[in-house]
């Protein structure tokens, strides 16, 4: 039965239409019957007790520079949708924070994917401290003492911004740096918020794998290898996407994480692997679609959407 589908997304006339994972979901949509509307984060409206969102009717084609059409801009209520997309890029500050509150308020009559409650209480760095058997030696701690006592014990350490993204804000401190206290004054003076540190993997220079959950089932997997001299290893800075094979260790760890992530609603998920350990768990706005498709040659994509008509009935 075609759906009523709204998505919450950054500007669509920026996106990349080979890469983005946003524009996959709606061509995929599409293709299905779905109609579709379209808003940013700026846009989204409660008023006279209802959530609303000021935006357009969209059409989607696969053609570079001409990649979609919006009808007339409409005020719509978003609890006459069937499915909301929460997919606006983080960071995960008050804004995005909000945005979560208010479409937490149409979760009675329509889907709202990723189920904002959780999306909010399970940011990607911080839900990963519930499974300490998976993941790295880590650290959240905005005390520089505490962070000078965990580069002690374990050296060579990652350290970067609670709720950063992308890559951005990402530091390798080796035995011997002394950049710690001229790192934490710099990210003191940006804001309050705590930060992450993690032992260094060595393992990263074959590469970061992202794993793709659809209803805590794992899909598929891509390798992310960082550029010569790089230790980060995000695409969009110099890192290149690879054919990956899920190993018996990734299916350990997405058996373990899975029951949790269907169970809060969580149907887009990417995971972010290194070696044998978990290190993220992306719940906010998953990228990796379209990479892992042309690898594959599946339709992950369709996956996702059944899993969301199931659970529309």
């Amino acid at each position: 039965m075609p759906l009523n589908v709204a998505i919450q997304m950054d500007p669509i006339q920026s996106v990349d239409i080979n890469a983005d994972s946003s524009f996959r979901i709606l061509e995929e949509a599409q293709a299905r019957g779905h109609s579709l509307f379209y808003y940013t984060p700026d846009k989204l409206i409660f008023d006279g007790g209802k959530v609303k969102a000021r935006g357009w009717p969209l059409q989607v084609r696969r053609e570079k520079g001409n990649h979609f059409s919006l009808g007339d801009p409409a005020t719509v209520d978003l609890a006459d949708y069937d499915v909301v997309w929460l997919r606006q890029d983080p960071p995960f500050d008050m804004s995005y924070i909000t945005t979560t509150h208010l479409l937490d308020m149409v979760r009675d009559t329509t889907l709202v994917v990723n189920d904002p409650f959780w999306v909010r209480n399970y940011p990607e760095k911080l839900l990963v401290l519930q499974f300490p058997e998976l993941t790295p030696p880590t650290m959240i701690a905005r005390d520089l003492g505490a962070l000078r006592d965990f580069k002690h014990r374990h050296g060579d350490i990652i350290l970067k911004p609670l709720y950063g993204n992308g890559g951005a804000g990402v530091f390798r401190l080796e035995h011997g740096d002394r950049n710690l206290n001229s790192l934490h004054e710099l990210f003191a003076g940006i804001n309050r918020e705590p930060l992450i540190a993690q032992q260094f993997l060595p393992d990263v220079s074959g590469g970061d794998k992202r794993v793709i959950l659809v209803d805590g089932e794992p899909v598929g997997a891509i390798n992310r290898v960082p550029a010569e001299g790089e230790t980060r290893s995000n695409m969009h800075v110099g890192g290149r996407a690879e054919k990956a094979e899920l190993t018996a260790r990734d299916r350990d760890i997405c058996a373990a994480i899975g029951p949790l992530l269907r169970e809060k609603g969580q149907i887009f998920v990417g995971i972010d692997v290194i070696g044998r350990y978990l290190t993220e768990i992306n719940v906010t706005s998953p990228t990796g679609l379209q990479e892992l498709e042309r690898f594959d040659g599946t339709n992950v994509t369709a996956r996702i959407w059944e899993a969301i008509e199931a659970r529309r009935g």
